[in-house]
């Protein structure tokens, strides 16, 4: 009777354990455990003049705080309610001088689109693109980041802040953001504390070196610009015949002649463009003149199988010129830099774009100015121009369509390899102008 009694007290005793352990099973079990919710993201670019701000909200957590319905529709939201959101957002941004004054706070912009998190899988947010300018004499490189977007209400709610562009310390280009805190609910006080922003700062020289680095990895990355140079002095050290075609060897005085006249034309004509889209002074919208640089080397593929322009390929070099320099003016546009810094951002950004061209030109043209001197070369220029033809055309269906396609994938698989093509054509031109040169020295019987 007593080990009975003392057998139920001892399961009563342990019911809540039992009822605890089940309890956290649940919990821990991939079907009941729970997604933490998407959080803000804010993205800082430091300039001399002031801060860009890229504040990124995701719209479930975002209605509850804004007090809207803003998840149905969301394709029409910045139609519907542009003003309410705009004044939400500077109402609930207020970064301030570490003495307290109050920074000026513009909504340049407002989009829609998708994010992906990978906790909890895609959902719609709101990207706003703000301004936020220091009080005069104030450095905007340290200042109170006063936020609370969506936090004030859903204390669940987290920001996480990065720095993703100084131009002072030369990070002007796609670095990976670096994390400087988190903005969330002090529970135990029940405020939203500032998060305090204090960047030691490099000087002038630094953003200079980081816009020559970041021209030079602009070229080096940008596939269209370097082929459409590059076609084009295909046929720069061939003769013209007089029936109207490419003929032999002009000579390497008159080779290199050609190549600097196209070199340099491209270079006039780019630096003009940049400069003045730079400056604000010319603008156009991304679309045509990506597709216009697809048609250059459309062209410039043409030429290069028969003469379309024979003598006049420095005017087309620096006609075209000016339509790529527009698209190397977009990548300057967006770093807001008042008058002293963009001018130095333009002649960095300028001497980098010419130092890779002019390294890649340096690579590739002794080879061509040796198979040029081989029969052989006739084919090489073709198969060349034929290549850049299909990319350009596939460069140029995505750019109208502005959807994606197989040969604009192939073409970035390819340009992964371009080392090896360079030493595959290194190899093609030794070899060929070796036998060239052996059946030259051979008697003849």
């Amino acid at each position: 009777m007593l080990l009975l009694f003392s057998s139920c007290q001892l399961r009563r005793s342990l019911r809540p354990f039992f009822l605890a352990a089940l309890l956290l099973l649940l919990l821990s079990s991939p079907a009941a455990r729970a997604h933490p919710m998407p959080n803000s993201v804010v993205l800082l670019d430091l300039h001399p003049g002031g801060v860009a701000a890229e504040v990124q909200l995701p719209l479930g957590q975002l209605e509850i705080a804004f007090g809207h319905n803003i998840t149905e529709h969301p394709e029409t939201l910045v139609q519907r309610l542009g003003p309410e959101l705009r004044a939400y957002i500077q109402q609930h941004v207020r970064p301030e001088t570490p003495d307290g004054q109050p920074w000026a706070v513009a909504v340049r912009e407002l989009r829609i689109g998708s994010a992906e998190q990978t906790d909890t899988g895609p959902y719609q947010e709101l990207t706003a693109q703000l301004w936020l300018t220091p009080p005069a004499g104030a450095t905007a490189r340290a200042f109170a980041f006063r936020y609370d977007v969506i936090v004030h209400q859903l204390v669940t709610h987290v920001a996480l802040v990065s720095v993703r562009r100084d131009w002072e310390v030369g990070r002007v280009g796609a670095e990976q953001p670096i994390d400087v805190g988190v903005i969330r609910l002090d529970v135990v006080n029940n405020v939203i504390p500032p998060l305090f922003i204090s960047q030691a700062g490099g000087g002038w020289w630094a953003g200079f070196r980081g816009m020559v680095a970041l021209g030079a990895r602009h070229i080096a990355e940008g596939t269209d610009h370097l082929l459409f140079l590059l076609v084009l002095l295909l046929p720069a050290p061939l003769l013209l015949t007089k029936a109207r075609r490419w003929g032999r060897f002009g000579g390497v005085r008159y080779a290199l002649g050609r190549l600097l006249r196209v070199v340099s034309a491209f270079t006039l004509g780019h630096s003009v463009t940049l400069l003045a889209g730079a400056l604000g002074w010319l603008r156009l919208p991304a679309q045509p003149v990506e597709t216009l640089i697809a048609v250059s080397i459309l062209v410039s593929a043409g030429h290069a199988v028969r003469p379309l322009f024979p003598g006049r390929e420095g005017w087309v070099a620096a006609g075209f010129g000016l339509v790529h320099g527009l698209a190397f003016a977009s990548t300057l546009a967006e770093l807001h830099l008042p008058a002293g810094p963009m001018a130095l951002s333009i002649l960095g950004f300028n001497i980098g774009i010419e130092l890779m061209q002019l390294f890649v030109i340096a690579l590739t043209v002794p080879w061509l100015l040796l198979l040029s001197q081989t029969p052989g070369y006739a084919a090489v220029r073709v198969a060349g121009a034929v290549v850049a033809a299909v990319a350009a055309l596939g460069w140029l269906v995505e750019r109208i369509s502005a959807q994606a396609n197989p040969l604009t994938a192939l073409v970035a698989r390819v340009a992964q390899h371009a080392p090896w093509l360079l030493a595959a054509l290194a190899m093609v031109a030794v070899v060929s102008f070796w036998r060239q040169q052996k059946a030259r020295s051979m008697p003849s019987f």
